[in-house]
Protein backbone atom coordinates (compact mmCIF):
# COMPACT_ATOMS: atom_id res chain seq x y z
CA UNK A 1 0.00 0.00 0.00
CA UNK A 2 2.96 2.53 0.82
CA UNK A 3 4.15 1.78 -2.17
CA UNK A 4 1.48 2.61 -4.64
CA UNK A 5 0.51 5.87 -2.31
CA UNK A 6 3.82 6.93 -2.66
CA UNK A 7 3.62 5.90 -6.49
CA UNK A 8 0.64 8.13 -6.94
CA UNK A 9 2.07 11.00 -4.82
CA UNK A 10 5.14 11.10 -7.28
CA UNK A 11 2.46 10.83 -10.06
CA UNK A 12 0.54 13.87 -8.92
CA UNK A 13 3.84 15.77 -8.42
CA UNK A 14 4.83 15.23 -11.98
CA UNK A 15 1.32 16.36 -13.35
CA UNK A 16 1.38 19.34 -10.89
CA UNK A 17 5.07 20.50 -12.08
CA UNK A 18 4.07 19.83 -15.84
CA UNK A 19 0.74 21.58 -15.35
CA UNK A 20 2.92 24.60 -14.37
CA UNK A 21 4.97 24.33 -16.89
CA UNK A 22 2.48 24.22 -19.83
CA UNK A 23 1.11 27.39 -18.38
CA UNK A 24 4.31 29.16 -19.26
CA UNK A 25 4.94 27.28 -22.38
CA UNK A 26 4.95 30.24 -24.44
CA UNK A 27 8.82 31.79 -25.18
CA UNK A 28 8.84 34.81 -22.89
CA UNK A 29 10.80 37.57 -25.30
CA UNK A 30 10.33 39.99 -22.71
CA UNK A 31 13.07 37.82 -20.22
CA UNK A 32 16.07 39.15 -22.86
CA UNK A 33 16.37 43.26 -22.58
CA UNK A 34 12.71 43.55 -22.69
CA UNK A 35 12.46 42.28 -26.52
CA UNK A 36 14.80 45.13 -27.54
CA UNK A 37 17.83 45.26 -29.44
CA UNK A 38 21.39 45.25 -28.00
CA UNK A 39 24.83 45.14 -29.31
CA UNK A 40 26.39 42.01 -30.55
CA UNK A 41 30.08 41.89 -30.06
CA UNK A 42 31.10 39.61 -33.12
CA UNK A 43 34.38 38.11 -33.07
CA UNK A 44 35.46 39.28 -29.62
CA UNK A 45 38.17 37.57 -29.00
CA UNK A 46 42.08 38.12 -30.04
CA UNK A 47 43.45 37.06 -33.54
CA UNK A 48 47.24 35.62 -33.24
CA UNK A 49 47.86 37.56 -30.14
CA UNK A 50 46.34 40.97 -31.14
CA UNK A 51 43.09 42.63 -30.41
CA UNK A 52 43.13 41.79 -26.88
CA UNK A 53 41.06 43.98 -25.62
CA UNK A 54 37.73 43.58 -27.57
CA UNK A 55 35.99 41.75 -24.07
CA UNK A 56 37.12 45.32 -22.49
CA UNK A 57 35.63 47.12 -25.33
CA UNK A 58 32.50 45.11 -25.34
CA UNK A 59 31.53 44.99 -21.41
CA UNK A 60 32.39 48.95 -21.71
CA UNK A 61 30.05 49.79 -24.36
CA UNK A 62 27.72 49.17 -22.29
CA UNK A 63 24.90 46.67 -21.21
CA UNK A 64 23.07 44.44 -21.62
CA UNK A 65 25.63 42.97 -24.27
CA UNK A 66 26.07 39.84 -26.52
CA UNK A 67 29.73 38.80 -26.40
CA UNK A 68 30.92 35.88 -29.22
CA UNK A 69 33.15 33.49 -28.42
CA UNK A 70 34.98 31.33 -31.21
CA UNK A 71 35.80 27.74 -29.44
CA UNK A 72 37.93 25.30 -30.97
CA UNK A 73 39.85 22.21 -28.95
CA UNK A 74 43.53 21.82 -28.56
CA UNK A 75 45.42 18.96 -27.71
CA UNK A 76 48.86 19.44 -25.87
CA UNK A 77 51.42 16.91 -27.83
CA UNK A 78 53.62 16.82 -24.58
CA UNK A 79 50.61 15.76 -22.21
CA UNK A 80 47.88 14.37 -24.55
CA UNK A 81 45.81 16.93 -22.72
CA UNK A 82 42.55 18.89 -24.41
CA UNK A 83 41.72 22.39 -23.40
CA UNK A 84 38.51 24.77 -24.74
CA UNK A 85 40.23 27.73 -26.45
CA UNK A 86 39.04 30.87 -27.76
CA UNK A 87 39.68 30.44 -31.62
CA UNK A 88 39.31 31.39 -35.02
CA UNK A 89 40.09 29.02 -36.98
CA UNK A 90 39.47 24.83 -36.01
CA UNK A 91 43.58 24.18 -35.66
CA UNK A 92 44.93 26.31 -33.04
CA UNK A 93 48.04 26.59 -31.96
CA UNK A 94 48.43 26.18 -28.34
CA UNK A 95 48.77 30.17 -27.98
CA UNK A 96 44.92 31.09 -27.80
CA UNK A 97 43.62 31.94 -24.45
CA UNK A 98 41.44 29.45 -23.02
CA UNK A 99 37.39 30.11 -22.54
CA UNK A 100 37.86 29.97 -18.84
CA UNK A 101 40.27 32.68 -18.58
CA UNK A 102 39.74 34.68 -20.98
CA UNK A 103 35.84 35.30 -20.57
CA UNK A 104 34.22 33.89 -17.60
CA UNK A 105 37.50 35.62 -15.63
CA UNK A 106 37.54 38.66 -17.58
CA UNK A 107 33.41 39.07 -16.93
CA UNK A 108 34.14 37.85 -13.20
CA UNK A 109 34.29 41.81 -11.90
CA UNK A 110 31.43 43.12 -13.63
CA UNK A 111 28.99 39.95 -12.31
CA UNK A 112 30.04 39.33 -8.79
CA UNK A 113 29.17 43.59 -9.15
CA UNK A 114 25.48 42.64 -10.23
CA UNK A 115 25.08 39.72 -8.00
CA UNK A 116 25.85 42.23 -5.11
CA UNK A 117 23.57 44.74 -6.26
CA UNK A 118 21.03 42.07 -6.78
CA UNK A 119 19.21 44.31 -9.37
CA UNK A 120 17.66 41.22 -10.74
CA UNK A 121 15.01 42.81 -13.18
CA UNK A 122 18.31 43.90 -15.50
CA UNK A 123 19.76 40.57 -15.92
CA UNK A 124 21.19 38.84 -17.58
CA UNK A 125 23.63 41.58 -18.55
CA UNK A 126 25.73 39.71 -20.46
CA UNK A 127 24.87 36.67 -23.44
CA UNK A 128 27.86 34.55 -24.19
CA UNK A 129 27.48 33.41 -27.51
CA UNK A 130 29.40 30.08 -28.83
CA UNK A 131 30.54 29.64 -32.46
CA UNK A 132 31.77 25.83 -32.13
CA UNK A 133 34.58 25.45 -34.75
CA UNK A 134 34.16 21.69 -34.54
CA UNK A 135 31.40 19.42 -32.87
CA UNK A 136 33.96 16.57 -31.53
CA UNK A 137 32.37 15.05 -28.31
CA UNK A 138 35.80 16.40 -26.41
CA UNK A 139 34.99 19.91 -27.32
CA UNK A 140 31.38 19.67 -26.38
CA UNK A 141 31.54 17.72 -23.09
CA UNK A 142 34.50 20.68 -21.93
CA UNK A 143 32.11 22.82 -22.08
CA UNK A 144 29.25 21.68 -20.61
CA UNK A 145 31.38 20.97 -17.74
CA UNK A 146 32.60 24.19 -17.55
CA UNK A 147 29.75 25.87 -17.53
CA UNK A 148 28.83 23.65 -14.94
CA UNK A 149 31.64 25.62 -12.64
CA UNK A 150 29.94 29.11 -13.04
CA UNK A 151 26.34 27.75 -13.02
CA UNK A 152 25.74 30.26 -10.14
CA UNK A 153 25.86 32.90 -12.74
CA UNK A 154 23.96 31.22 -15.49
CA UNK A 155 20.20 31.67 -16.67
CA UNK A 156 19.29 28.40 -16.78
CA UNK A 157 16.02 26.72 -16.97
CA UNK A 158 14.59 23.10 -15.99
CA UNK A 159 14.49 20.60 -18.35
CA UNK A 160 10.98 19.10 -19.28
CA UNK A 161 9.77 15.84 -20.33
CA UNK A 162 8.61 17.64 -23.72
CA UNK A 163 10.69 19.45 -25.62
CA UNK A 164 7.70 21.77 -26.82
CA UNK A 165 7.05 22.68 -23.02
CA UNK A 166 8.91 25.77 -22.44
CA UNK A 167 9.99 26.25 -18.85
CA UNK A 168 10.91 29.64 -17.64
CA UNK A 169 14.38 30.79 -17.58
CA UNK A 170 15.58 31.75 -14.36
CA UNK A 171 17.07 34.78 -14.53
CA UNK A 172 21.01 35.26 -13.73
CA UNK A 173 23.48 37.47 -15.04
CA UNK A 174 24.66 35.62 -18.09
CA UNK A 175 22.88 33.71 -20.83
CA UNK A 176 24.48 30.84 -22.91
CA UNK A 177 23.36 30.94 -26.15
CA UNK A 178 24.73 28.83 -28.50
CA UNK A 179 24.27 27.72 -32.61
CA UNK A 180 22.22 24.66 -34.40
CA UNK A 181 24.27 21.80 -34.46
CA UNK A 182 22.19 18.77 -33.59
CA UNK A 183 25.39 17.50 -31.77
CA UNK A 184 25.69 20.18 -29.65
CA UNK A 185 21.63 19.37 -29.17
CA UNK A 186 22.78 16.05 -27.67
CA UNK A 187 25.37 17.07 -25.42
CA UNK A 188 23.72 20.32 -24.60
CA UNK A 189 19.95 19.02 -24.32
CA UNK A 190 19.25 15.35 -24.95
CA UNK A 191 21.89 13.81 -22.57
CA UNK A 192 20.86 16.25 -19.73
CA UNK A 193 18.24 13.95 -17.51
CA UNK A 194 14.55 15.19 -17.06
CA UNK A 195 14.05 18.02 -14.35
CA UNK A 196 18.17 18.80 -14.76
CA UNK A 197 19.06 22.01 -15.46
CA UNK A 198 19.64 23.24 -19.41
CA UNK A 199 22.56 25.67 -18.94
CA UNK A 200 22.73 27.17 -22.60
CA UNK A 201 20.07 27.11 -25.76
CA UNK A 202 20.54 26.52 -29.24
CA UNK A 203 19.46 28.09 -32.20
CA UNK A 204 16.78 27.08 -34.50
CA UNK A 205 16.81 24.74 -37.42
CA UNK A 206 16.23 26.86 -40.82
CA UNK A 207 14.85 25.56 -44.09
CA UNK A 208 18.01 24.67 -46.38
CA UNK A 209 19.21 26.53 -49.27
CA UNK A 210 17.54 23.94 -52.00
CA UNK A 211 20.52 21.98 -53.20
CA UNK A 212 22.00 22.09 -56.90
CA UNK A 213 20.73 25.72 -57.27
CA UNK A 214 23.56 28.46 -58.80
CA UNK A 215 24.86 31.16 -56.48
CA UNK A 216 22.89 34.32 -58.50
CA UNK A 217 19.56 31.87 -57.95
CA UNK A 218 20.60 31.09 -54.16
CA UNK A 219 20.76 34.52 -53.83
CA UNK A 220 17.41 35.27 -55.28
CA UNK A 221 15.83 32.62 -53.67
CA UNK A 222 17.15 33.84 -49.89
CA UNK A 223 15.83 37.35 -50.50
CA UNK A 224 12.52 36.78 -51.87
CA UNK A 225 11.18 33.49 -50.17
CA UNK A 226 8.25 34.21 -47.69
CA UNK A 227 9.41 34.52 -44.19
CA UNK A 228 7.41 31.19 -42.97
CA UNK A 229 9.23 29.02 -45.71
CA UNK A 230 12.80 30.10 -43.95
CA UNK A 231 11.64 29.47 -40.32
CA UNK A 232 8.87 26.86 -39.78
CA UNK A 233 9.52 24.95 -36.81
CA UNK A 234 8.66 26.03 -33.37
CA UNK A 235 10.56 27.25 -30.10
CA UNK A 236 11.48 24.36 -27.93
CA UNK A 237 12.95 24.00 -24.69
CA UNK A 238 16.20 24.57 -25.71
CA UNK A 239 15.95 26.20 -29.15
CA UNK A 240 15.19 29.74 -28.60
CA UNK A 241 16.84 32.22 -31.09
CA UNK A 242 17.28 32.24 -34.90
CA UNK A 243 20.75 33.08 -36.12
CA UNK A 244 20.34 34.65 -39.91
CA UNK A 245 22.95 35.96 -42.03
CA UNK A 246 22.22 39.33 -43.86
CA UNK A 247 21.54 37.51 -47.47
CA UNK A 248 17.39 36.93 -46.58
CA UNK A 249 17.38 40.85 -46.19
CA UNK A 250 19.69 42.13 -49.46
CA UNK A 251 20.23 40.43 -52.27
CA UNK A 252 23.89 38.94 -51.84
CA UNK A 253 24.51 39.93 -48.47
CA UNK A 254 26.95 43.46 -47.50
CA UNK A 255 29.19 43.03 -50.23
CA UNK A 256 26.68 43.54 -53.10
CA UNK A 257 24.11 45.50 -50.76
CA UNK A 258 22.98 48.81 -53.04
CA UNK A 259 21.14 52.13 -51.52
CA UNK A 260 19.18 50.97 -48.17
CA UNK A 261 15.46 50.86 -49.79
CA UNK A 262 12.23 51.03 -48.35
CA UNK A 263 11.71 47.27 -49.90
CA UNK A 264 14.58 46.51 -48.01
CA UNK A 265 13.19 48.10 -44.96
CA UNK A 266 10.17 46.15 -45.36
CA UNK A 267 11.68 42.84 -46.12
CA UNK A 268 13.82 43.17 -42.80
CA UNK A 269 10.78 43.70 -40.83
CA UNK A 270 8.84 40.74 -41.71
CA UNK A 271 11.49 38.51 -41.14
CA UNK A 272 11.77 39.95 -37.35
CA UNK A 273 7.66 40.12 -37.03
CA UNK A 274 7.61 36.40 -38.40
CA UNK A 275 10.56 35.57 -36.16
CA UNK A 276 9.12 37.49 -32.65
CA UNK A 277 5.81 35.93 -33.81
CA UNK A 278 7.15 32.41 -33.76
CA UNK A 279 8.34 32.95 -30.25
CA UNK A 280 12.68 33.27 -31.06
CA UNK A 281 14.69 36.39 -30.75
CA UNK A 282 16.71 37.01 -33.96
CA UNK A 283 20.20 37.95 -34.83
CA UNK A 284 21.38 39.24 -37.82
CA UNK A 285 25.13 39.15 -38.91
CA UNK A 286 27.13 40.80 -39.45
CA UNK A 287 27.05 44.79 -40.09
CA UNK A 288 30.50 46.47 -40.48
CA UNK A 289 30.93 49.71 -42.50
CA UNK A 290 34.46 50.71 -43.02
CA UNK A 291 37.29 51.88 -45.39
CA UNK A 292 39.87 50.13 -46.12
CA UNK A 293 42.41 51.67 -44.12
CA UNK A 294 40.14 51.17 -41.14
CA UNK A 295 40.02 47.82 -40.74
CA UNK A 296 40.97 46.29 -37.37
CA UNK A 297 41.00 43.23 -37.81
CA UNK A 298 37.66 42.73 -39.05
CA UNK A 299 37.45 41.92 -42.63
CA UNK A 300 35.86 42.52 -45.41
CA UNK A 301 33.55 39.53 -45.50
CA UNK A 302 30.48 41.62 -44.07
CA UNK A 303 31.61 45.09 -44.82
CA UNK A 304 29.04 47.60 -46.05
CA UNK A 305 32.05 49.73 -47.06
CA UNK A 306 31.57 52.74 -44.95
CA UNK A 307 30.27 54.03 -42.22
CA UNK A 308 27.51 55.32 -43.39
CA UNK A 309 26.32 52.73 -45.46
CA UNK A 310 26.16 50.63 -42.06
CA UNK A 311 25.01 53.20 -39.88
CA UNK A 312 21.73 53.14 -42.26
CA UNK A 313 21.35 49.05 -41.25
CA UNK A 314 22.41 49.96 -37.87
CA UNK A 315 19.29 52.24 -37.18
CA UNK A 316 16.88 50.08 -39.62
CA UNK A 317 17.75 46.80 -37.15
CA UNK A 318 17.27 48.81 -34.11
CA UNK A 319 13.62 50.12 -35.61
CA UNK A 320 12.37 46.67 -36.65
CA UNK A 321 13.52 44.98 -33.02
CA UNK A 322 16.50 42.95 -34.09
CA UNK A 323 17.84 41.17 -30.52
CA UNK A 324 21.12 40.63 -31.38
CA UNK A 325 22.71 43.24 -33.75
CA UNK A 326 25.87 41.44 -34.50
CA UNK A 327 29.03 43.78 -35.77
CA UNK A 328 32.79 44.45 -34.94
CA UNK A 329 32.33 47.92 -34.54
CA UNK A 330 30.62 47.73 -30.73
CA UNK A 331 31.26 51.00 -29.82
CA UNK A 332 29.74 53.42 -32.72
CA UNK A 333 26.64 50.83 -32.80
CA UNK A 334 26.64 51.20 -28.78
CA UNK A 335 25.79 55.34 -29.43
CA UNK A 336 22.38 54.34 -30.87
CA UNK A 337 21.17 52.08 -28.61
CA UNK A 338 19.13 52.32 -25.45
CA UNK A 339 21.43 50.51 -23.02
CA UNK A 340 20.80 50.12 -19.58
CA UNK A 341 23.26 49.33 -16.72
CA UNK A 342 25.59 51.87 -17.08
CA UNK A 343 26.47 51.81 -13.50
CA UNK A 344 28.24 48.80 -13.48
CA UNK A 345 30.72 50.28 -16.77
CA UNK A 346 33.48 51.25 -14.17
CA UNK A 347 33.93 47.66 -13.18
CA UNK A 348 34.49 46.85 -16.74
CA UNK A 349 36.62 50.02 -17.07
CA UNK A 350 39.34 48.01 -14.34
CA UNK A 351 39.15 45.02 -15.72
CA UNK A 352 43.13 43.97 -16.63
CA UNK A 353 43.62 43.28 -20.14
CA UNK A 354 45.16 39.57 -21.40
Amino acid sequence: MFHKTKAGLMSLLTLVMTASFVSAQGPDLNFLNHNQPLVDAHNCYPYEGRWNDRVHRALDSGFPVSIEQDLAWYVDPATDKGRVVVSHTAKPTGSEPTLGGYFFEQVRPVVEKAIAQNKHERWPLIVLHFDFKDNQPEILEAVWQLLGEYEPWLSTTVKTNNPSVLSPIDRKPILVITEDSDEQQKVFFDDVPVGAKLRLFGSAHTHPIPAGMPSQQVNQWQVTVPPDQILSERPTNYRRWWNSSWYPVEEGGQSKAGEWTAADDRRLRALVDHAHQMGYWVRFYTLDGFAPGEDQGWGNGYNFGSKQAVILRWKAAIAAGVNFIATDQYEDLASYMKQNSRDLRPAATALSRP
